[in-house]
């Protein structure tokens, strides 16, 4: 049976739900996307997706044609059809179909669509006995360009970062900043162990505010597990007790190698593992 796709309104089988070639998200990486756990039939987080959502196109000046509602009950609408209860969502908002040329006002309406499938980021084996990663030679937009803090459909700076990675063969890259301070892998964010406190870089440090990422902040504190927000440096990676990434796809998952080093003893640390059963207990009872 063909999978369902909402498309501006309309659930149509996903062969035929299609894009204009003069649409600016294909043209030029002009949109917005959030990218959606659902766990046992409820879309997990959904009010912080939207609202992240809803900040990144206001960032765009792209006027999203729904309210959160609507998107929302698009999301439940769309699950539902396609039978799932533990799925992977994936909402977009493109500029539209307009003309050639950069101007956001030759195109009259957003285009709207949700995807709903499975997504695997990493093989099960890494999430037990913990991943490498390097650091990528591509740095981490900065802020007054393409802000991190948008989740756009422009991704070439994350893309560039990941062949890096699949050049060195392993699955992820960390970017550094222009500042050549810390700031986030190309699809998740990062943390380290120090001493027994839980560190991860800042805002302002070039990240997208991930909402897993908030999650584990929010666990630490409910866990009594110190924590904080600070601008970190490769050697705060380097000297780590533990590391480990968060994002919506890869879930929570450790890091035991960076650029060749091992991280401590090479083995996944106590706090990594007390956070992800944590988590696993959280997305259960959301």
């Amino acid at each position: 049976m063909a999978m369902k796709v909402w498309i501006d309104g309309q659930l149509v089988d996903n062969s035929d739900a299609k894009l204009s070639v003069y649409d600016h998200g294909t043209l030029y990486g002009d949109g917005v996307f959030e990218g959606i756990r659902v766990y046992s039939g409820r879309v997990f987080e959904c009010k912080a997706h939207l609202t992240r959502l809803y900040a990144s196109a206001r960032a765009l000046r792209l006027e999203i044609p729904y309210t959160a509602e609507q998107l929302e009950a698009a999301m439940y609408q769309t699950v539902k059809v396609n039978g799932f209860t533990d799925c992977y969502i994936r909402l977009v908002v493109t500029r539209g179909a307009g003309y050639l040329g950069l101007s956001p006002t030759k195109c009259p309406k957003p285009a709207v669509f949700c995807i709903t499938d499975t997504i695997e980021m990493y093989p099960r084996e890494m999430y037990e006995k913990g991943m490498a990663i390097i650091t990528a030679s591509v740095t981490r937009c900065h802020p007054n360009s393409i802000p991190p803090r948008v989740k756009s459909l422009n991704y070439l700076n994350n893309i560039l970062a990941k062949i890096e990675a699949n050049d060195a063969g392993v699955s992820e890259a960390l970017l550094l900043n222009h500042e050549g301070n810390v700031a986030e892998c190309t699809g998740d964010n990062i943390f380290v162990v120090r001493s027994g406190q839980v560190q991860t870089p800042t805002t302002s440090d070039g990240i997208l505010e991930g909402i897993t990422r908030s999650v584990i902040l929010r666990l630490c504190g409910k866990l009594s597990i110190p924590c904080v927000e600070k601008t970190l440096q490769r050697f705060d990676i380097y000297a780590a007790d533990e590391c480990f990434l968060t994002g919506t796809a890869a879930e929570v998952i450790p890091v035991t190698k960076i650029d060749g080093r091992q991280i401590s003893t090479g083995q996944v640390g106590p706090i990594t593992r007390r956070l992800i059963e944590a988590f696993h207990k959280c997305v259960r009872e959301a």
